[in-house]
């Protein structure tokens, strides 16, 4: 009886054991876990999967504004952005953002992009993947229009007080020429702190003081006066993005059809 006893508890063991085993599996380097990998390495295949890509932006024309009464963005990075968008068969939205925290706005995926008229800086290109230039820009400044001739060059400026967009190339063109300077939101904001007599002068893109300043404009009494910096405007992905390299692709392939266009339409100038 003991003997029956001992082997039928034997049988229980080895069928427990059994059931607690698993048979083994065979490698597979395309299985689940290495596909999860290999599409969440690409960014592009992100944007794609989402359905769209979102653009960080500021107010800021003629690259990405809205014109009165309308909801609308447009401008040149707005049709330009819409038309890679387009190209990559996903949905677009504009989301405005703090210019001076872009890049953790980036990092964090709250953003896809950072395309608002983006000087190209060693920050960027330390910071993120930097497109190809596009567009060519510089840094001047602007005052009434009636001093703009008494002050030649930088030197002649020593004296004055400016307003600069915080975290932009106009507040490095200002850090180098050792103006005294108070950093403001926007390079919209520096426009109205010179409007208002709070600041003799700010520090912007030539591209925005065409557009915003001179008759016809809301800024008529103001006018740009010397450059200080020459440079070029670039889109920033996330460090090592993939979607880098289709954008520039995108770019020489519709120079002609597209880009040319917009800069007869926006009176910019092209980079390449």
């Amino acid at each position: 009886m003991k003997k029956f006893i001992a082997l039928v508890m034997a049988a229980l063991l080895v069928f427990a054991f059994a059931g607690c085993t698993k048979a083994p599996v065979e490698e597979n380097p395309t299985d689940a876990a290495d596909v999860t990998t290999e599409a969440a390495s690409s960014d592009l295949d992100y944007i794609k999967n989402k359905g769209k890509i979102v653009v960080g932006i500021t107010d800021y024309a003629p690259m990405d504004y809205k014109e009165e009464g309308s909801d609308e963005w447009t401008g040149f990075d707005a049709e330009f952005a819409r038309a890679f968008a387009k190209d990559l068969g996903v949905e677009i939205e504009f989301i405005e953002i703090d210019w001076d925290n872009k890049f953790f706005e980036l990092e964090a995926k709250k953003i896809d992009c950072i395309w608002n008229g983006m000087t190209i800086t060693d920050e960027a290109l330390l910071n993120t993947s930097v497109s190809d230039a596009y567009v060519k820009n510089a840094q001047v400044v602007v005052m009434a229009a009636d001093k703009v001739a008494d002050y030649a060059d930088a030197a002649s400026m020593a004296d004055l007080s400016f307003a600069v967009e915080s975290g932009s190339a106009g507040e490095d063109a200002a850090k180098e020429n050792n103006f005294t300077y108070t950093a403001v939101l926007t390079q919209a904001d520096a426009l109205m702190e010179v409007q208002a007599g709070t600041a003799d002068a700010c520090i912007i893109d030539i591209t925005m003081a065409n557009a915003m300043t001179g008759a016809g404009t809301s800024y008529e009494a103001l006018a740009k006066g010397i450059e200080l910096t020459s440079e070029e405007y670039g889109v920033s992905f996330r460090k090592g993005s993939d979607a880098t390299a289709a954008l520039n692709k995108f770019m020489v392939d519709n120079k002609a059809e597209l880009l040319e266009g917009l800069a007869t339409k926006y009176e910019l100038t092209l980079a390449f």
